[in-house]
């Protein structure tokens, strides 16, 4: 939901390339950065990235978090990659369980019309049929070797330190750690772990070596599909990752082993179900209320081109035209590939941002 907002706002906890970039998003209004949320005026609105942490004593101060959306770019937000989708969260922040973030308000509370469903299951379908992701890297490949036919598990690897294992992770916080334990669990079933695209980009935390993860894992998938290996699987477990949700669209079984913002819903097993926010989540929903809310309510979406507002379905179909002509023309492969490369698009985007 896109917050009304005054004339002069105030941030905290952005980059300078976050904060250049959300003043081309809020290009009529004054935003001022701070070092000290103390020193903001007393009735001050203040824009904080994600969980960044904050003083408990903010007097008449509104503060509304700002995280990337479920569904965000062709290629890496770490690559600098513009956000389609964002959310501006007045209560808390979608992966942190420790409080209630404005989606799990819209979960518990709103009351869903046939209009909301309707919209939810055509969203869903959409993202299915064309296979959309967080960041729409990879495209279908076909299996090269046929499964085994024991029951086939796909474990996603995370950042390591994401704020939704930081702040909703369970007693499983690690990559290899979630390997061991699902192995543990299924001594007998045929295990997919696929690394984080950010990690195997080498821009963050969480990388296991290959040699490691086949002590537990049947095979490591580097080229094919996050998407791919969904459909390839009975199961999918994971800490707190958005993969969960994925595979919830495909009607898949997801195992979780933190507190994701759609575990708690009866969607999904939980492993740790102690976890606070299970507690607040009292409401049985159906998937595509789970996804109504998600996706509906919950986030904003902007068209950079435009620069306006746009609709989640407008935005989803803009995702899948520039992903699939990137990949027509060989381009795809190249926001993940190559080092140098990257890093000398990241200058680019980085230029553009500041421009």
């Amino acid at each position: 939901m896109f917050p009304n907002l005054p004339d002069h706002v105030f941030v905290y906890g952005f980059s300078y390339r976050k904060r250049c970039l959300l003043g081309k998003l809020l290009s009529c209004i004054r935003i001022t950065q701070t070092l000290n949320i103390d020193l903001t005026p007393p009735n001050a609105v203040i824009f904080v990235w994600g969980a960044k942490e904050i003083s408990q004593d903010l007097g008449q101060r509104e503060v509304i978090r700002v995280e990337d959306g479920f569904y965000r770019s062709v290629g890496l937000g770490s690559d600098f990659v513009y956000p389609s989708s964002l959310v501006f969260d007045r209560s808390g922040i979608y992966f942190d369980p420790i409080t209630p973030s404005d989606l799990e308000s819209i979960l518990n509370g709103q009351v869903f019309n046939q209009d909301d469903l309707m919209r939810a299951k055509q969203i869903r379908q959409f993202i299915t049929k064309n296979q959309l992701t967080k960041y729409n890297l990879e495209t279908s490949q076909p299996r090269h070797k046929p499964l085994t036919q024991s029951k086939v598990i796909f474990v996603p690897g995370q950042v390591e330190d994401d704020a939704s294992i930081i702040y909703g992770g369970g007693h499983v916080r690690t990559n290899l750690d979630l390997l061991k334990a699902v192995r543990a669990s299924n001594p007998n079933a045929c295990l997919i772990y696929k690394p984080h695209p950010d990690v195997q980009a080498l821009n963050r935390k969480g990388r296991v070596s290959k040699k490691t993860l086949l002590k537990f894992a049947n095979a490591v998938e580097y080229e094919r599909s996050v998407i791919d290996c969904i459909d390839d699987a009975d199961e999918v477990h994971t800490m707190t990752s958005l993969v969960g949700f994925d595979a919830l669209l495909r009607d898949k079984k997801v195992i979780t082993y933190g507190q994701p913002f759609y575990a708690g819903w009866g969607l999904t097993q939980d492993v740790f179900a102690s976890g606070e926010a299970f507690f607040r989540r009292g409401r049985k929903l159906l998937l595509d209320e789970l996804v109504a809310g998600a996706l509906i309510y919950y986030p904003i979406y902007w068209d950079w081109e435009s620069k306006a507002l746009t609709t989640c379905e407008d935005s989803l179909i803009k995702l899948a035209k520039s992903r699939d002509e990137l990949s027509k023309c060989g381009r795809l492969a190249n926001l993940k590939d190559g080092l140098m490369r990257r890093q000398l698009r990241k200058i680019c985007m980085l230029l553009k941002t500041l421009c």
